[in-house]
């Protein structure tokens, strides 16, 4: 418990720009801002994050300086999970951060594959706001997380 305590205080201070979830084709199956952007700029920044992540060599690590700030990625099977934080935040909190949400996605959809971010793009929304608000991570509890999800499942 100590660890999620630890990566909560460590990425309360930090704000990711944006999350990309890419497959290896440059499709972006969600795509989350938390700063304002025009949507030519979104496009342009998509891309870009394919070509970088894409075209790197697996032997390197999994962040990398992009403009003036950090992209870390991580590749599960065909899909780039990518975040843009400040160049001076905690890479490993925030790789760490990126597996968490996937083993969230993967206990939610019992198996997740990238067809279930298709068709529910809407419950990965949800996921992601339970997880991350406004650019900072909101809760590090999985439990937590699935509980509340479970709830709204329920109700529908």
């Amino acid at each position: 418990m100590c660890l999620v305590a630890d990566l909560c205080i460590l990425l309360s201070l930090n704000k990711i720009r944006f999350i990309l979830l890419q497959n290896r084709q440059g499709k972006t199956r969600l795509a989350k801002y938390y700063v304002p952007l025009e949507d030519s700029e979104k496009h342009k920044l998509e891309y870009e994050v394919h070509r970088l992540v894409v075209n790197r060599d697996p032997k390197f690590t999994n962040f990398v300086e992009f403009r003036t700030h950090k992209v870390i990625y991580r590749r599960y099977a065909g899909l780039f999970f990518s975040m843009c934080v400040d160049i001076t935040d905690n890479e490993l909190a925030y790789l760490e951060s990126i597996h968490l949400f996937v083993e969230i996605l993967d206990h939610f959809f019992s198996n997740v594959c990238e067809l279930d971010l298709v068709f529910n793009f809407h419950k990965v929304y949800l996921i992601l706001d339970e997880f991350i608000l406004a650019g900072e991570l909101q809760e590090t509890s999985k439990k937590a997380i699935i509980e509340r999800m479970n709830e709204l499942e329920r109700q529908e």
